[in-house]
């Protein structure tokens, strides 16, 4: 029962994964926006275009890990219902390509740690961007004009 419950927790974690999605994609839209005002105004300026660039980068890899996270939250809610499954899943994913033969059979201590390792790595790249935002801010130049 003890693991059943740490996989629900695990599960529940990972879903908050969805909340930093959100966020990040609507950075990644600002950057997108950012970006093609740059483009249409008078004096492009190339730092901005750059940090506009790679806000969008980030998003994208964002979404990427979002995505992962989101499959794992599925994959240990489902498990938490009935953990006497594993091997099944296991061979589900080694047929679909998603895992190797060699690591089927892992402890669910490894597996927990590599899914929150993924939050963790959306959580981190949210931060980049948002701190990517807070530079495009700064270096806009419309920012003197402001006070």
């Amino acid at each position: 029962m003890r693991a059943d419950m740490e996989l629900q927790v695990v599960a529940s974690l990972l879903r908050r994964g969805r909340s930093l999605d959100q966020l990040s994609t609507g950075l990644t839209l600002v950057g997108v926006l950012f970006g093609l005002a740059q483009l249409l105004m008078a004096s492009v300026s190339p730092i901005c275009l750059l940090l506009s660039l790679w806000m969008i980068i980030l998003g994208l890899l964002q979404k990427y890990w979002a995505l992962r996270v989101a499959f794992d939250a599925d994959l240990f809610a489902l498990l938490a219902r009935d953990i006497e499954r594993t091997a099944d899943l296991d061979q589900a994913l080694q047929t679909l390509g998603l895992q190797s033969p060699k690591r089927a059979g892992r402890p669910w201590t490894e597996r927990r740690r590599g899914a929150l390792k993924l939050l963790r790595k959306q959580a981190w790249l949210l931060g980049a961007q948002a701190l990517l935002t807070l530079g495009v801010i700064l270096a806009s130049p419309w920012l003197p004009f402001a006070g």
